[in-house]
């Protein structure tokens, strides 16, 4: 059963807004593909491009490498999870996920066995009975995945379904949905503006902004090896300190920073000598300068503004000495006991652990958002993924 997906230099225009520019890309038969990217970037208008909710201006969509043009929505070997569920309140559980088997003219019995099989694939095995108004936010989740799942579709999209759970039921879900995926092998394409929940889930990641695709790469390559700055930004939270690259060699970049002077990273791509450039730094590959070694010549004196208690972990915010810009340092307990608002600390970074890239007047995501861009961007808590050790 190919549940592969191909867009076909699809493009999406309404009157004279173009809201998904040209773009082509495969998602494999089985996979946990996730577009990640803010509101307004294009993520849920692919998604009913590839439901058959929209119609593409041009270009094409092949689910099994089978064209979908002019193929309307129910004769799709897809299902969709929408972010509001839109399950039958006035149902059982039984008739919310029988529903779409017996629109086909599946007999009862059949449709019953199904049913209690997905029950107890999604973890509510006798629940079958209950009014849908009696299950919790979590139970309800379960409830659309199987009511999807029944119609035996080769693709399951979902738009943003965890978004209304609270925080530690979101997390729980994560792992749901990626056991019940693995279980499945269906391949499932996941819209979501949390980062968090694209990088735990997802075997790929789609990078949106502004209609287009910045950057497709499994979590870790997108954490750790952006393309731009974009991506640099959204993914976890990143130090942004522009300047001009003075040489780039041996896979190392190093920049003339304003008031910083040359400070060196990976180098994210060829970069040419005066070609404007910004070096990221993420907050947990800032160290107090006594803790860095010595393979890290890169420092910066900052003045410490704020700490903020986060568990295992402190977050410092920071104003650059010679720049004013801020930054944002992750420590553990032991030097945040030290630090507190009012000091003056020098920090450092192993190049190895920043990167740098061109920086061509492209919006990073402070930028798009409408805001002032500044040496960090600053998703919700929840959503910042700091890898282990």
């Amino acid at each position: 059963m190919d549940g592969s997906v191909i867009l076909d230099n699809v493009v999406m225009r309404f009157d004279d807004f173009t809201a998904i520019e040209p773009t082509s890309l495969e998602i494999r038969s089985g996979e946990f593909f996730s577009f990640l990217g803010p509101s307004g970037c294009g993520k849920t208008t692919l998604l009913n491009i590839i439901s058959g909710f929209l119609s593409p201006t041009d270009g094409d969509v092949r689910i099994g490498n089978a064209s979908m043009r002019g193929v309307p929505v129910n004769h799709r070997p897809t299902a969709m999870i929408f972010q509001n569920l839109a399950l039958f309140p006035l149902m059982s559980v039984y008739q919310n996920i029988e529903f779409g088997l017996e629109v086909r003219g599946v007999d009862r019995a059949t449709r019953r066995r199904k049913a209690d099989e997905l029950l107890e694939l999604v973890a509510l095995g006798g629940s079958g009975g209950k009014p849908v108004s009696a299950l919790s936010g979590g139970q309800k989740q379960r409830v659309a995945i199987a009511r999807a799942l029944a119609v035996e579709p080769r693709v399951l999209l979902l738009d943003e379904p965890l978004s209304a759970l609270d925080l530690k039921l979101r997390q729980h879900m994560r792992n749901e949905l990626k056991a019940i995926q693995r279980k499945t092998g269906i391949t499932f394409i996941y819209i979501t503006h949390d980062q968090g929940e694209a990088l735990a889930m997802s075997d790929r990641v789609a990078v949106m902004s502004a209609g287009r695709i910045q950057q497709v790469a499994d979590p870790e390559t997108l954490y750790h090896r952006p393309q731009t700055g974009f991506v640099a930004t959204f993914v976890g939270e990143n130090n942004r300190l522009a300047g001009r690259v003075i040489e780039c060699r041996d896979g190392r970049a190093t920049l003339d920073i304003p008031g910083l002077g040359r400070l060196s990273g990976r180098s994210g791509s060829e970069l040419s000598p005066g070609r404007p450039a910004a070096l990221f730094v993420r907050p947990e590959s800032l160290s107090l300068s006594d803790a860095v070694g010595s393979a890290a010549a890169s420092m910066l004196e900052a003045h410490i503004e704020t700490v903020s208690f986060e568990g295992a972990w402190r977050m410092l915010e920071a104003r650059l000495i010679a720049t004013r810009e801020t930054v944002r340092i992750l420590v553990g307990q032991g030097a945040g006991d030290v630090l507190q608002p009012g000091q003056t600390a020098r920090f450092g970074y192993d190049p190895d652990n920043a990167i740098v890239l061109a920086d061509d007047g492209a919006p990073t995501h402070d930028a798009e958002m409408g805001e002032t861009p500044r040496a960090s961007s600053q998703p919700a808590q929840e959503n910042r993924h700091v890898p282990s050790a």
